[in-house]
């Protein structure tokens, strides 16, 4: 144990921040964390908004399902799939690069990419004494989002990312046990095996949410899951993303 993992193993998201903008300074210093995460072959196939424009942010967080959070924290940042710079380079280099960047090969990489960038600002946002919470609301119409932040083709926003000073502080949600996401040299395939995870999670949360809410609530992870897979939202994506430019071939 250090402090590192200490850091890592205490994340919950926030919801309530302080009216304490983020400094420059702590900009930069979560914009660098978020470079130094690692990179497909050196693509760097991301680009971070970072949204201060009050307009914009009430109008982000309309997008975002009237989340308030959005409007009102230290800073929002937008996470986005971008190739748009190395359409440019191959433009100027006199290279064929549309193909490739076309792939759906390349849209993993820039997805990963993107995420792996979020992580790394997530944690250094924590470490800081900040609060984080990813929003994945603002899929719910990219076309506006992309309107809003005067976005070109083949940049896609994936997710917003609300860092602040917590105005309070929240328990930390249980996960998956161990055994339900590590399985070694292969996927365990026991159903049975995986019902009784799943049967002790579910107990697990039913009991947390029991707790935090004084008996107000008590929902399973399985029901939840079910209930929210057995809806359609953004159902649009796959051709928006086509539309941006990705995922072609």
């Amino acid at each position: 144990m250090n402090e590192t993992i200490e850091t890592i193993l205490k994340h919950r998201s926030i919801r309530q921040f302080t009216d304490q903008t983020l400094t420059d300074e702590e900009i930069l210093t979560i914009v660098g964390s978020a470079q130094a995460a690692s990179t497909s072959s050196y693509i760097q196939a991301y680009t971070i908004i970072g949204v201060k424009d009050p307009e914009k942010k009430k109008k982000l967080a309309e997008l975002a399902g009237n989340q308030s959070y959005v409007e009102h924290n230290g800073h929002f940042f937008v996470f986005c799939a971008d190739l748009h710079r190395h359409e440019k380079i191959g433009e100027w280099e006199g290279a064929d690069v549309v193909p490739t960047l076309e792939s759906t090969e390349k849209f993993m990489v820039a997805l990963i990419d993107a995420a792996l960038a979020a992580q790394n600002a997530s944690l250094a946002a924590e470490s800081m004494g900040l609060g984080i919470c990813y929003i994945g609301g603002i899929r719910n119409d990219l076309e506006q989002v992309s309107e809003v932040l005067n976005l070109p083709d083949r940049v896609v926003p994936l997710f917003g990312l609300a860092v602040g000073h917590p105005a309070h502080e929240s328990d930390v949600k249980p996960r998956l046990p161990f055994e339900a996401v590590y399985h070694e040299d292969g996927y365990e395939r026991d159903e049975e095996k995986m019902k009784d995870t799943l049967k002790e999670y579910d107990d697990t949360i039913s009991s947390y949410y029991h707790a935090r809410t004084a008996g107000k609530r008590s929902d399973r992870w399985s029901g939840q899951m079910a209930n929210m897979l057995s809806n359609r939202p953004r159902m649009y994506m796959k051709e928006f993303v086509e539309k941006k430019g990705f995922n072609k071939q």
